[in-house]
């Protein structure tokens, strides 16, 4: 896959995926809730969270869900281990710009 391993079309692919969240969640600044360059900061870190659990190979990226409001993230959904939400979290940790992170993963048994 060509495509994904130039740093130059990664790095236009997550400014899209960016922009494609800020267009579609749009309507939290307008209620307030955040200053639009906080709101512009959690979309980021959101994707840039988001886009580490696709690269991860002990992360199903499409059982956890990404929330973050002033630098705390949330992460929701369901593990498939105790293994998996805990590396889910570490993810979420080194991310530069998390303040905190709150995990509400559960575990599928």
């Amino acid at each position: 896959m060509y495509f994904l391993n130039t740093p130059t079309r990664r790095a236009i692919a997550l400014a899209v995926l960016t922009g494609a969240t800020l267009v579609s969640t749009g309507c939290a600044v307008v209620r307030d809730q955040q200053s639009v360059g906080a709101y512009v900061d959690d979309a980021a870190l959101t994707t840039e969270i988001k886009a580490k659990f696709v690269k991860s190979s002990s992360v199903d990226a499409s059982s956890i869900k990404v929330e973050t409001l002033n630098g705390t993230v949330v992460l929701s959904g369901f593990a498939k281990s105790i293994m998996e939400s805990s590396m889910a979290e570490t993810i979420a940790r080194e991310v530069k710009g998390v303040r905190q992170v709150r995990n509400t993963l559960l575990v599928r048994s």
